[in-house]
Formats: C-alpha cells, structure tokens, sequence
C-alpha cells in the first residue's frame, strides 16, 4: 500500500466512525486502549530493567538468565569474607591457648591489652585509608561518651575474662560453655530490657544445656576454677552481646568499626592497668629475657593482628551474606574448633563428653535455625542469600 493510499484509508475510517452511532465513543476508547498498552508495555520494560537478572520472552513466560559478572565477583567475595570469618575465628582462640600451653606466656591480661593495641591501630588505619568511612562518623554527647565508658568496661571485662578462661580450662569445655550464651542473652534481655521471647527459641534452651551437663562431666579437663571463670566469660559475653545491640542499633545507631575504634582504646587502658596492678606487668618484665628469646612473641602479635582481622571479616561477612549463611558457618565453627583443639590440644574426651558436646552442637543448630525462621517471619524480604 503506497503512503497515499494509507492515508486516504486512515481518513475515511475516521469519516465513518464519525458517522456511525458512537463513532467518537468508539474512537475515544480506542485511543484509551492504546495509551493503556503503551503504559503497560512501559511498565513491563522498567520491571525487567528493576529485575535485571530476569528475563522475560514475547509470551509472558519467564526464565532465568545468567549470572551477571559483577553479581559473580559479589558472591565470591562473600564467599572469602565468610572464609576469612571462619578461619581468624578458629585461629584466634587456638593461638591464644597456644600462648598459654605451648610457648608458656601465662600473661592473659597482657594479651588481651596486645588484641586491644592491635585493633586500636587497625581502625586508625583503616579510618585512615577509607575517608569516606571516617566521614560517617558521629560526634556523641557527653551522654554518649558516659555509656562508651561504660561499655568498655564489660569490653575489656569480657576480653580479658574469656582469654584468662582458655589458661584453666580445656578448648572443648570453653566452646561448650559458650553455647550457653543465647540463653543468657533471653534472660538479660528479659529482665532488664522487657524482650519477649516465643515458646520456640525457649525450647531450644533444653537440648544446649543437657549437653553442656554432660559434656562437664568426667574428663574434659575440668576445674572448679576453671568452671567458675568460664561461667563468668559467659555471662559477660551475654552481657557485651546485648549491650553491643544497644549501641549498634538503639539511639546512637553506630557502625560496628566506629563503635570497635571507640571501645579498644579505653579498654587497653583499663585491662593494661588490671595486669599492673595484679603484678602481671611486673612478671612479664622479669622472664622477658627468655620470652624475648622464644617463639611466644610471634605468636602473641600474631593473635592480635588475628583478632583485629576477625573483626573486619566478621563485619563484612555480616554485611555482604545472610543471616543463614553465618549460623551455617558458626555452627561449622563449634564442630571444626572441637575437632581441630582434640587433636592439636590432646585433650582427653570420654564417650558421655562426646555425646553431650553432639548434643550441644544439635541444640546449637535448631536454636539457629529457629531464630532465623522467626527473623524471616519479622523482615520479610530483607534476607539475603
């Protein structure tokens, strides 16, 4: 059909709509019709632009395309942070009971004020390097500055406690006893914070703690010192787990390396004069001559430089995976630690310890499961994968 032919015909089927009864009415709904498909064929196109990695064919069906690169270098390096978490977090507390066992460093103040210095000089760096970072922090108050003082001190308390425990008690026992944390967190948080907590994750309490009954008795290197110190690391873990909450996520909203470059300071001050004051700093300078000739200074640093690392993998990987993806890797931790600490610690496990650290790890894994479910419930959408 020529151009001309075309429009002679486009103008006399308007001619004849106009003469038809409702031929206005019809050609109006008919330009209705039309700017309603060029909406919805708009609105179809940004939707596949908004869903990128979705494709959509001529005939409305779906199917899903190829990863991009960009969302594969993502997932790998999730992947690595994950990692990165996984091994410092092992790393750390094999190297310091290795300070305390094999290179004969009885000093656990003292490496606890080493961790401190050594995360004090990281996020100076790391402030240093990342300027916008530093930009996003915020001047707190009096008030704000009164309840980082505050917190430092179970901080430091907690430090210092959990790695002194490692010198009395086996590395079995001490992650068996921390698998009581969570429910210490539901008890603070209930008492003194008015948090409910469903009948569920309550449930999951009772596995954790026959497991841990059994798995302190017999041969597991146990100590009624060590006991009762690792009794109070726990609790002082629950403690910094829920006032960390506090200040991550309540009025002051920090970010978990400024809250950490704010925390360390303050706490190497306090737990370097806790080791004066008990007379650490003064034994440490009479076997230093020894000490200076062994591998316990490598190992030492080594921890330390291992502990700020753990922070930063252990914030990324927070940031960059799920919820799942970390209770997943904690899980494999508890197993990895008991295993890897049997074996290079020689610590003695009777058939009664192995059944109750199993029925730990068991409890541990529902109670993770059962909080994430509820997490999910709460905040649809917001996991990722």
């Amino acid at each position: 059909m020529t151009r001309r032919a075309h429009g002679e015909a486009m103008s006399w089927t308007k001619d004849l709509e106009e003469q038809l009864p409702g031929g206005e009415e019809h050609r109006a709904h008919g330009e209705r019709d039309g700017e309603a498909a060029s909406a919805a064929l708009l609105a179809q196109h940004k939707a596949e632009e908004a869903r990128g990695s979705e494709v959509v064919d001529p005939y409305g069906a779906s199917r899903q395309a190829m990863p991009r690169p960009s969302e594969q270098v993502s997932s790998l390096n999730a992947s690595l942070f994950v990692l990165g978490w996984l091994i410092n977090n092992i790393g750390v507390t094999l190297l310091n009971k290795a300070a305390f066992q094999f290179v004969k460093f009885p000093y656990p103040y003292t490496l606890s004020a080493v961790h401190m210095a050594c995360n004090t000089i990281g996020t100076l760096v790391y402030f240093g390097v990342f300027s916008e970072e530093r930009k996003k922090r915020k001047n707190l108050g009096i008030d704000g500055q009164r309840r980082i003082l505050a917190f430092s001190l179970i901080f430091a308390a907690n430090i210092a406690i959990g790695n002194a425990s490692l010198k009395y008690v086996s590395v079995n026992f001490n992650q068996v006893m921390r698998s009581l944390v969570p429910g210490v967190v539901m008890v603070i948080g209930s008492q003194f914070f008015g948090k409910s907590h469903s009948a569920d994750r309550k449930r999951t309490l009772v596995p954790v703690i026959i497991g841990v009954m059994l798995a302190c008795f017999g041969e597991m290197h146990f100590s009624y010192l060590g006991f009762f110190v690792t009794c109070f690391c726990v609790l002082l873990a629950a403690a910094k787990v829920v006032l960390s909450n506090v200040m991550l996520t309540g009025e002051f909203k920090l970010g978990p390396l400024d809250l950490l470059s704010r925390m360390c300071p303050l706490a190497f001050v306090e737990i370097i004069t806790v080791a004066f004051l008990n007379g650490e700093l003064a034994a440490l300078a009479a076997d230093w001559p020894e000490l200076s000739q062994s591998k316990a200074i490598p190992v030492v640093l080594i921890s330390g430089i291992a502990s700020f690392t753990l922070n930063i993998t252990s914030f990324y990987a927070n940031k960059m995976t799920s919820a799942l993806t970390l209770s997943v890797a904690a899980n494999a931790k508890q197993v990895l630690m008991i295993v890897i600490a049997t074996i290079v610690f020689g610590t003695p496990m009777n058939a009664v310890n192995g059944v109750g650290t199993m029925i730990v790890l068991a409890g541990s894994a529902w109670y993770s499961q059962v909080s994430l479910a509820e997490s999910n419930a709460s905040e649809p959408g917001k996991q990722r994968g």
